[in-house]
């Protein structure tokens, strides 16, 4: 089945088509500055073709991506009826959702109140939505939800000691996010371990410039690291990552910031950026470490130090460990940032080869990262949140 992937940004389309007979990408790309003029990036057959267009909305966007996918130079099939469904990204399901559902107008309608859960995205989502329905009338398309694999999570471990009408009136609880990829590293992780699923004990560290743990017991989350927010957890590249609640406002009395303008420092200048004052990217941090610089050292080892608390309360949390996964950006290019959030954890049965684990870098192959008598696993394992996306589209068309 070819199943044209879509992630929606509020200015951008990126997309992916997918064979799912084979898991091939066929061809991707992305639209940017939609609604401002317009370019579409296409890349198909290991070459690159880039074009300004004005792009008003998502609809055109998407009007124009099918316009490539079936170009004669270009594109890899001849015409749209060759896209057999479409499968959305959607970052924020709240509780109406658990697993990845068909596009129906309830559906819609109960995401449409998931806009203040992710007010950044949800709405871009619904955009590029409505744009694929405008451009590809009568496609099945499927939407699949970040949130929904920590549903599974037990009530002490996504409520907060808040009182409990803030819970019902406002739905305040832990959502976490990433969870297409904790699921699809998860699941990797667990065919290499030598039990059943239902026994494994993983936890999944999905390092990037948002960033998130996840504790997977038997297949199943039953903790992760970012909260209500995306904001939550460790710190990330301008994101600070849990603090004392208590700062929030002390931080708006003395600097006289607005709700608004605190959310947006502590989402946008926070983080690596903050504490560095150098960079939100970690290969700009590691290269000033190099150069002896003490506020990037801070950083990368602020970062590391709260992994490895996170590895440890998740291992106490599910009663035992037997690997741990690192993906995404940090988590697959970055070695000093492996070695430091393993380092010291030998009583946990973690052992890291170091020599292994230095050279290893992002690949399409899974790279083992502990030593033989580590009792617990270390992995390197690429994430593919858009081939979960094709084979949960697929699956749910093939039922209609």
């Amino acid at each position: 089945m070819n199943v044209l992937v879509v992630n929606a940004g509020s200015s951008s389309l990126k997309y992916q088509l997918f064979d799912t007979t084979t898991n091939e990408v066929l061809a991707k790309g992305i639209c940017e500055r939609i609604g401002i003029d317009g370019k579409i990036e296409h890349k198909f057959n290991g070459e690159k073709y880039v074009e300004e267009i004005d792009m008003p909305n998502h609809a055109v966007a998407t009007s124009v991506v099918v316009r490539y996918l079936t170009d004669e130079k270009v594109g890899c099939i001849k015409s749209m009826d060759e896209i057999e469904a479409v499968g959305h990204r959607v970052v924020h399901g709240g509780e109406y959702f658990s697993e990845s559902v068909l596009l129906t107008d309830e559906v819609l309608a109960k995401l449409e109140l998931c806009r203040d859960l992710a007010p950044l995205h949800t709405p871009a989502h619904i955009m590029g939505i409505q744009g694929c329905l405008e451009a590809m009338p009568g496609k099945p398309q499927v939407l699949v939800f970040d949130t929904a694999f920590h549903q599974t999570m037990p009530e002490e471990a996504y409520m907060y000691g808040l009182p409990y009408e803030m819970y019902e009136k406002h739905h305040i609880r832990r959502y976490g996010a990433h969870g297409t990829s904790h699921r699809y590293v998860a699941a990797e992780a667990a065919k290499l371990l030598d039990k059943p699923v239902e026994e494994t004990k993983i936890v999944t560290c999905h390092i990037g410039n948002g960033s998130s743990i996840s504790a997977v017991k038997g297949g199943k989350c039953i903790d992760t690291s970012m909260g209500f927010t995306p904001l939550a957890g460790v710190l990330m590249g301008t994101r600070c990552g849990s603090i004392d609640p208590a700062i929030v406002t002390y931080i708006m009395k003395h600097e006289g910031f607005t709700p608004d303008e605190m959310s947006d420092y502590m989402n946008k200048k926070c983080g690596f950026l903050g504490l560095s004052g150098i960079s939100s990217d970690s290969r700009d941090i590691e290269a000033a470490i190099l150069q002896g610089n003490k506020r990037a050292k801070i950083a990368a080892e602020t970062l590391a130090y709260q992994i490895k608390k996170y590895i440890g309360s998740y291992a106490a949390a599910m009663d035992g460990l037997d690997a741990v996964i690192f993906t995404a950006g940090m988590g697959e290019n970055n070695p000093e940032l492996r070695e430091r959030a393993c380092s010291n954890l030998e009583n946990f049965g973690i052992k890291l080869d170091t020599e292994v684990n230095a050279k290893a870098h992002h690949q399409s192959d899974v790279v083992l990262l502990s030593k033989p008598d580590s009792k617990v696993k270390v992995y390197l394992i690429p994430t593919n949140e858009e081939l979960v996306i094709a084979s949960d589209t697929e699956k749910l068309v093939k039922g209609l």
